[in-house]
């Protein structure tokens, strides 16, 4: 089931906030993130959750992201328009 979190939402936001910094005000128009294994307030982040917190706060962006091997999330790519 997907859901907001609060820390599902909150990991959201910081990538939200970085792409943001690098589209310096163009739209978005997709993100992709790899996805360790985040444990926070007793729970995992899965993949599935972090990408509709993410389409929350970007609803017209495509979100991908792909799970790994890492107990670390990285920013792979951002695409932005005009």
């Amino acid at each position: 089931m997907l859901r907001t979190k609060m820390h599902d939402l909150h990991l959201a936001n910081q990538i939200v906030e970085i792409a943001k910094e690098y589209a310096k005000g163009r739209k978005i128009k997709s993100i992709a993130v790899e996805l360790g294994d985040i444990f926070e307030h007793g729970e995992n982040i899965t993949p599935e959750n972090l990408a509709y917190n993410i389409n929350l706060l970007l609803p017209d962006a495509e979100v991908r992201v792909a799970k790994i091997k890492s107990a670390a999330w990285k920013l792979n790519a951002i695409e932005v328009g005009e």
